[in-house]
C-alpha cells in the first residue's frame, strides 16, 4: 500500500476512541474513596468498579477475533463507541452504585474491541516495512493513556467531584462517535464465519475466572479465600477445555494456529513477562510513595507522569528505530534499562528522594517503551493476514490476564514479606526492652512496608531478567502471504 492509501484520517478517528477508552481503565483507581463514601460502600463492594471492568475486557477480547473477521471495521468500530459512550453518560449521571456499575460495564464492552480493532487495522493499512513507526504511536495509546489516569484523576479529585471524570470522557467520545459514523470508512477483508458458543462460554468462564481469582487474590480477601480459589481452578478448567476445543474446530473462536510461528510465540512469552513486571511496578510504586512515605494522591500520580511523557515521545521514535533496525537489538538494551531500574526500586530507603525515584521510574519507563511493541509488532509480522485479528486478541487477553496475575503474586508476596518481617522486627523490639507503643508499632509497620515493597520489586527484577534472556533469541521476521505458504 502506498503512502497516498493510508487512510490517515480513519486511523486518527480510530486513535481517539482507543484513547480515551483505555485512559477510562485507570481513571477511577484513585477516586474509589470519594465514591466509597458518597455511597456508603465498603472497599471491596467500591474495586468492582476496577475488577469488573477488567473482566468484562477479559472476557470479551477474546471474541474480539471473531468480530473483527464477521464484521466491517466501521460497523464495530460505531457500535464499540455508541456502548462505550452510552456507558460514559449512565456513569457520569448515577444515581447509585448498581447504576454507575452498570456504566462501567458498558464502558469496559465498548473498549474491549477498541485496542483489537485498531491493532488489526494498522497492520492491513501499513506495509511492514513501515509497521514499526505506526505500532509505535499505538503503543503510546497502550501504555501512555492507563499512566496518565491516576494523575489525571488525582487532580480531577483535588478539585472537583468524581463525576467530572466522566464528564471530561463524554465529549471526546460523543466526537469519536460521530466522526466514525460520517468519515469512517471499511478497508478490513471479511467473512461469515460462524460463532461457537460453547467457546464463547468456555472463553468468558475461564479467563473471567482467572482474572477475577487473581484479582481477588492480590485485593482483599487473599489465597484462603473459598471464592479466590474455585475460581482459579474452575478458571483454569474452563481455559484448558477452550484450547482443546479450539484446536478442533474449523472455524475456531481464537486460531491458536498462530503459536506454529516461532516468533509470534517467542513475542507472546516475552510480552506476558514484561507485562507480569510493567503492571506491578505500577502498583508497588504508589504503594510505596503513599504508604511509606505519607504523600498525597496526587503528588503520586504526578511522580509517574513524566514516565508516561518519556513513553508516549519514545513510542513513534522507537517504532522507526524498530523499521530500520528490528527488534532485538531495542528489547535487549530496553531490557537492560528495565532490570537496572527494577532493581535500584528493590533499594529503598523510608528517605529517599521523591524526585529520585521520579527519575529512576521514569528511566524504568523508557526502558519499557524500547520494547513492549517492537516485540508485539515483530511477532505480530510474522502472521499471515488471515492470521490478523487472532494474534492481536490473542496478545492483548495475554496481556489482561499476565498483568492481573503478576499484580496478584507480587502484592502476595508483598503482604508475605510484610507481616514475616514486622513479626522479626516486634520480637528484636521486645527482646531490645522497647515498650510496645502505638507510635513505635507504626513506626514498625512502615519499616516492614519498605522492606515488602524492596522484597517484591526485586522479584520483579528477576522477571524482568527472565524476559531479558529470551530477547536475545528474538529475529526479524516477515509474514508469508497465505496460510498456505507458511
Amino acid at each position: 500500500m502506498s503512502e497516498k492509501k493510508v487512510p490517515y484520517f480513519m486511523i486518527s478517528i480510530l486513535f481517539i476512541g482507543a484513547f480515551i477508552s483505555i485512559l477510562n481503565n485507570t481513571l477511577l483507581n484513585i477516586a474509589l474513596p470519594t465514591i466509597m463514601n458518597e455511597f456508603s460502600i465498603s472497599p471491596s463492594t467500591a474495586q468492582w468498579l476496577i475488577t469488573g471492568y477488567m473482566l468484562t475486557s477479559g472476557v470479551l477480547i477474546p471474541a474480539s477475533a471473531f468480530l473483527v473477521t464477521r464484521f466491517t471495521n466501521r460497523k464495530l468500530f460505531i457500535v464499540a463507541m455508541g456502548l462505550f459512550t452510552l456507558g460514559t453518560a449512565t456513569a457520569m449521571l448515577a444515581p447509585s452504585f448498581a447504576v454507575l456499575l452498570t456504566g462501567r460495564f458498558l464502558q469496559a464492552a465498548g473498549s474491549a474491541v477498541m485496542m483489537p480493532l485498531l491493532m488489526n487495522v494498522m497492520l492491513l493499512a501499513f506495509p511492514v516495512e513501515r509497521r514499526g513507526a505506526a505500532m509505535g504511536v499505538f503503543g503510546m495509546v497502550m501504555i501512555v493513556a492507563p499512566a496518565i489516569g491516576p494523575t489525571l484523576s488525582g487532580w480531577v479529585i483535588e478539585h472537583y467531584t468524581w463525576r467530572t471524570l466522566f464528564t471530561i470522557i463524554l465529549p471526546f467520545a460523543v466526537l469519536s462517535l460521530v466522526l466514525g459514523i460520517f468519515k469512517l470508512q471499511n478497508i478490513t477483508p471479511n467473512r461469515k464465519v460462524s460463532l461457537d458458543v460453547l467457546s464463547v462460554l468456555l472463553s468468558s468462564v475461564g479467563f473471567g475466572g482467572i482474572l477475577y481469582g487473581f484479582s481477588s487474590a492480590g485485593g482483599d480477601k487473599g489465597w484462603g479465600a473459598p471464592e479466590v480459589y474455585s475460581t482459579i481452578i474452575i478458571g483454569t478448567i474452563a481455559l484448558a477445555w477452550f484450547i482443546v476445543r479450539q484446536l478442533k474446530l474449523e472455524e475456531p473462536l481464537l486460531n491458536l494456529s498462530v503459536y506454529r510461528y516461532n516468533m509470534f510465540t517467542l513475542s507472546s512469552i516475552i510480552v506476558s513477562v514484561i507485562s507480569m513486571a510493567m503492571f506491578s511496578g505500577m502498583i508497588l510504586t504508589p504503594l510505596y510513595v503513599q504508604t511509606v512515605r505519607g504523600i498525597s494522591p496526587f503528588d503520586a500520580g504526578l511522580l509517574m507522569l513524566p514516565g508516561a511523557i518519556i513513553m508516549g515521545l519514545m513510542s513513534p521514535i522507537t517504532g522507526r528505530i524498530f523499521d530500520k533496525y528490528g527488534a532485538k537489538l531495542l528489547a535487549v538494551i530496553g531490557l537492560t534499562i528495565m532490570v537496572i531500574t527494577t532493581y535500584l526500586l528493590s533499594t529503598l530507603k523510608i528517605d529517599t528522594s521523591y524526585y529520585y525515584i521520579m527519575a529512576v521510574y521514569t528511566t524504568r519507563m523508557f526502558g519499557m517503551s524500547m520494547v513492549m511493541m517492537p516485540i508485539s509488532t515483530n511477532g505480530l509480522n510474522q502472521l499471515p493476514r488471515e492470521l490478523n485479528p487472532h494474534g492481536a486478541a490473542i496478545n492483548n487477553t495475554l496481556q489482561q490476564v499476565t498483568g492481573a496475575i503478576g499484580t496478584a503474586l507480587l502484592l502476595t508476596i508483598m503482604h508475605n514479606r510484610t507481616e514475616s518481617t514486622m513479626v522479626n522486627l516486634v520480637t528484636d523490639a521486645t527482646k531490645a526492652g522497647m515498650q510496645m507503643t502505638a507510635e513505635l508499632q507504626a513506626k514498625l509497620g512502615v519499616e516492614a512496608m519498605l522492606d515488602a515493597i524492596n522484597y517484591s520489586f526485586y522479584i520483579s527484577t528477576w522477571i524482568a531478567a527472565v524476559a531479558l534472556v529470551l530477547a536475545f533469541f528474538v529475529k526479524r521476521v516477515t509474514p508469508p502471504t497465505s496460510l498456505a505458504k507458511k
